[in-house]
């Protein structure tokens, strides 16, 4: 989810965003047969914990797939990352693949290869303290890592070094982010240390997991867990996105998204497009909170994102190329899609499984550290095999010489929790002309150059200041922005000029009382030649309706 590395302007989207919303009207017939059907398919015996033995050559090697498969999908989908919206990438569009194209990415954008650092700083947290490790470790070692955040991650991070801890850090009131899929992204090693132990996967991914998401994007992350803990045990790739499924409460939007995506693989069998084309006409393909996806075709939620990851796993029937192949032209995030669905696949598999074809371009970097990490492929095998081990020992099962006893766990599902409970976008005011007085950040609707405060009308229970300070400043000045709301002071918002630690929006409230009202913005700390530019705004309502844009 590098997004710096290759969103482009979409210039040929197939329709415009409006029209696309206003097909999204769910055909009821349809979504009552596909949960008919699905619910004839998971009405067996949900089973009884048991135990599995494998060699530790065998543990290693899976835990090594599920490493090396990572790096394969996130390399094979970097070039169309976020370049297709809102619709497929066409089969005439050539999906790259030969032996310089990982060593180039790791030398000139090692960026994208964000999904994989990030699980490398929670692991190697787990190294350096062990197993029980407070969360607060985990929060501060990657809010304080040296690499690029985005999203969610750079919502918590911004809120940890301004003192909101984990877990409010993740959580929708403080982080306008929460649905996103970062946390999607980067739960493989909850997974990859718990092998067959569904639930101790979810024990670790709800540890780190809401330092920077909740609600449907906490599920993203636990799902994924969940699904490379069972690709231990199983050798059935649909087995485990249906078992996995179970740790997900029914009641989530994420659960009824997965459902719906297995349902249309009953219906459509073998035809993932009109799968696909199905979730797109669905209410899962409008983003309503993620503050870049609303009236946007960008879409960063969790939801879709794991639809893609779904159908490369369903329709791709155990073949790494074309799992990956589907969650790639699937579109959105199709980088980290494929990542997930072959991490998983190569996982159930084994690393010696892989065909040379895909692995050969690999191994001359197994060697080399991450960017920002002093770790590498061949070190993090090592450590997660090691951490694993552990696992499998604090819940129940035995490490003997050159065996391992795993108990393997009957699902238990997880806490509902709810990100933005009726919340809904009701209004968007942004810029109309293309023209800026913002150095380098485009259109802009509003700029504050002094401390004279800027007003903004709007009605509801919510706002999204959207906008930022303006380049060139010393990266030591943090910026002050003080905002009032109807007279009273609401909070004063740090702009730190180091990008690293920026603040993804510059306000955001969603718990107003319900009514008309003013915000004021005012820079208390103005400097010679800075700006703060405000590109635009976003009402939320208690009630869902027609969004309502204007361009001034």
């Amino acid at each position: 989810m590098s997004i710096f590395v290759s969103i482009i302007p979409q210039d040929d989207l197939n329709e415009p965003i409006n029209m696309k919303q206003m097909k999204r009207v769910t055909n009821v017939a349809l979504i009552l047969l596909s949960m008919v059907i699905l619910f004839a398919c998971n009405s067996g015996d949900k089973g009884t914990d048991k135990t599995v033995t494998m060699t530790k050559v065998e543990l290693l090697n899976k835990v090594k797939g599920g490493w090396v498969g990572q790096v394969i999908g996130v390399t094979y989908g970097g070039p169309t990352e976020f370049r297709y919206l809102a619709r497929m990438i066409p089969d005439s569009v050539e999906l790259r693949w030969d032996h310089e194209l990982v060593a180039y990415f790791y030398d000139e954008q090692p960026g994208l290869y964000d999904d994989v650092y990030m699980d490398l700083t929670f692991v190697d947290v787990f190294e350096k303290e062990g197993l029980d490790a407070p969360v607060e470790s985990f929060a501060n070692a990657f809010a304080n890592a040296d690499y690029m955040l985005w999203c969610a991650n750079q919502a918590a991070r911004y809120n940890i070094l301004n003192g909101i801890q984990a877990p409010e850090s993740g959580l929708w009131k403080y982080n306008m982010w929460a649905d996103a899929i970062d946390f999607q992204i980067e739960a493989d090693f909850a997974g990859l240390m718990a092998p067959g132990m569904i639930n101790a996967a979810g024990v670790y991914a709800d540890r780190i997991g809401h330092i920077m998401n909740s609600g449907d994007g906490f599920y993203g992350g636990a799902y994924v867990a969940a699904m490379y803990s069972l690709a231990f045990v199983y050798d059935d790739v649909y087995q485990v996105v249906v078992d996995a499924l179970e740790v997900i409460p029914a009641e989530s939007n994420y659960h009824k998204c997965m459902q719906d995506v297995i349902a249309f693989h009953k219906l459509y069998p073998d035809d993932w497009k009109k799968a696909w084309q199905a979730i797109e006409d669905s209410e899962w393909a409008i983003d309503l909170h993620c503050p870049g996806g609303i009236n946007s075709p960008f879409n960063i939620d969790a939801t879709v994102n794991s639809a893609y990851v779904l159908l490369g796993l369903l329709y791709g029937e155990g073949d790494l190329k074309l799992t990956m192949d589907i969650s790639i032209r699937a579109g959105q995030d199709s980088d980290c899609n494929p990542a997930t669905a072959a991490g998983i696949l190569c996982t159930m598999q084994g690393y010696d499984a892989i065909p040379d074809y895909w692995l050969d371009p690999v191994k001359p970097v197994e060697d080399r550290d991450f960017s920002y990490t002093t770790i590498s492929l061949n070190k993090v095998y090592d450590m997660s095999y090691r951490h694993a081990l552990q696992v499998i020992e604090k819940f129940g099962g035995t490490v003997g010489e050159e065996t391992v006893e795993i108990k393997v766990q009957t699902p238990e599902t997880l806490p509902l929790e709810v990100a933005f409970p009726n919340i809904y976008p009701s209004k968007i005011t942004q810029a109309k002309s293309p023209e800026s007085n913002m150095k380098g950040w485009g259109e802009m609707l509003m700029v504050l150059d002094s401390d004279a405060p800027v007003s903004i009308e709007f009605s509801g229970i919510g706002l999204i200041v959207n906008g930022g300070l303006g380049e060139g400043l010393d990266e030591a000045y943090v910026g002050e922005l003080e905002v009032h709301i109807d007279g009273q002071v609401d909070r004063v918002v740090k702009l730190p000029a180091d990008y690293r630690k920026r603040t993804a929006e510059l306000y955001w409230n969603v718990e107003i009382p319900d009514g008309d009202h003013t915000a004021s913005l005012k820079w208390l700390n103005p400097v010679e030649g800075g700006e703060i530019g405000i590109r635009g705004y976003v009402e939320f309502s208690s009630q869902k309706s027609v969004l309502e844009v204007i361009e001034k």
